[in-house]
């Protein structure tokens, strides 16, 4: 692949994780020419995994909130990334390479990155107030100022943010019910033996659940809501969050002649389909995965990191290799720290070492279709999920980590 001259003007649009780590990594690697930073919000970038952990639960002090800064203004400043933050970039015109923003700003570039990462999917319900979603810097505090009423909660969406937003609020006493239309949702990350593991861990500490019925309506406002169900049940809460997922934000592309499918469609080297100036990265990205052999759009704060640096590099010095992902999730949920390694696939096997009840740690190894290792998940076992992590990067077989996790419990 071939390398970009390092004076060209690199503008990156999206001021998110990946965004930010590709500006900082170019200068990193030795790029001199100008790099701008494009970013919707107003905020300086800020990392997005303790908006449904550390922050739901932390004073909102200027100290809490800074720490989970990606960057200071100073530090992009020092290294010559100009900002151009609070106005959302509006189109992308690839004839004339430039980035058109919100306000009417036109902005030349020489390659582009595309950074915008995902939203969350809209609620179908809206009452005036009361529905809150989670996303940004600025819905997390929305939201920790209402559980920090010890009020009911409602949460639409039984994932791995929805269960975090459960868990915070079970921390506050609110007494909180947890609604997913799917009977077991954090069965496709996880599998269905950590899945109901993780439901009997929210009932031990209180919540209640409704899985396997979806919700009809949610009518009321700020603390008087009903959140109706699809079997006719009455929900009476005071605040109901809504995680129904996430869209690729990709809407100011619309005009831009880019291949849109769940995302910018790319090519291995995370270039846009046919435009060799243009990439896109992180949740926003929807690129071939060489090991399920399907394009996929990865939410990953992991993915998103290392894209950030694959594409720098490839601007900067050029590869060789197509992009391979890490495949690395993690959750923290009440004390239990849930991390996952690569996939589950949906026709394969899976394999338990240890017992949560007996030794409060295990681990579960998936294989495909063909008996090959595919992913992993570990709970409450750092030690376990170092080691899976190295056999499964040495392309060991099934049979053998769990042999040698076996010999580790």
């Amino acid at each position: 692949m071939t390398q970009a001259s390092a004076d060209r003007h690199v503008v990156i649009v999206g001021a998110s994780l990946a965004g930010t780590r590709a500006a900082e990594g170019l200068r990193n690697l030795g790029h001199t020419g100008r790099i701008t930073l494009i970013g919707a919000e107003s905020e300086l970038p800020y990392d997005r995994p303790p908006l449904s952990k550390d922050l739901l639960t932390s004073d909102w002090s200027d100290e809490s909130v800074e720490s989970f800064r990606l960057a200071t203004k100073a530090s992009l400043e020092g290294a010559g990334i100009e900002l151009e933050l609070g106005v959302a970039a509006a189109g992308l015109d690839v004839a004339k390479r430039s980035v058109i923003l919100a306000d009417g700003t036109i902005i030349s570039y020489d390659l582009v990155v595309i950074a915008t990462g995902a939203a969350a999917r809209p609620s179908p319900w809206r009452p005036g107030t009361g529905v809150y979603q989670l996303r940004t810097l600025e819905d997390s505090r929305a939201i920790a100022a209402r559980l920090k009423l010890g009020e009911p909660v409602v949460v639409v969406g039984g994932g791995f943010i929805g269960t975090e937003i459960a868990a915070a609020a079970v921390g506050f006493g609110c007494d909180v019910t947890v609604v997913d239309p799917v009977s077991e949702p954090m069965a496709r990350i996880v599998g269905p033996e950590i899945a109901r593991s993780l439901v009997e861990l929210h009932h031990r500490h209180g919540a209640q659940t409704r899985f396997g019925v979806g919700v009809a309506d949610i009518q009321g406002k700020d603390g008087e809501l009903t959140v109706i169900l699809d079997d006719g049940t009455r929900l009476e809460t005071s605040t109901a969050v809504v995680g129904i997922g996430s869209i690729a934000s990709t809407e100011w592309l619309a005009s831009s002649g880019l291949t849109l499918d769940n995302g910018v469609v790319t090519d291995g080297f995370l270039r846009a389909v046919g435009v060799d100036d243009v990439y896109a990265i992180g949740d926003v990205a929807r690129w071939p995965h060489p090991g399920r052999g399907v394009q996929v759009r990865a939410e990953h704060w992991t993915n998103a990191s290392d894209q950030a640096r694959y594409v720098a590099t490839a601007i900067t010095q050029g590869v060789d290799e197509p992009y391979d992902s890490t495949d690395y999730v993690w959750s923290h949920q009440y004390d239990w720290k849930v991390h996952t390694i690569g996939w589950r696939h949906p026709g394969g096997s899976s394999t338990i070492v240890g017992d949560l009840a007996k030794g409060g740690k295990t681990a579960v190894i998936h294989s495909d279709a063909n008996g090959d290792v595919c992913g992993a998940v570990t709970v409450n076992w750092p030690r376990g999920l170092n080691l899976a992590r190295r056999l499964f990067a040495s392309g060991e077989s099934a049979e053998t980590i769990v042999e040698k996790l076996g010999q580790l419990a």
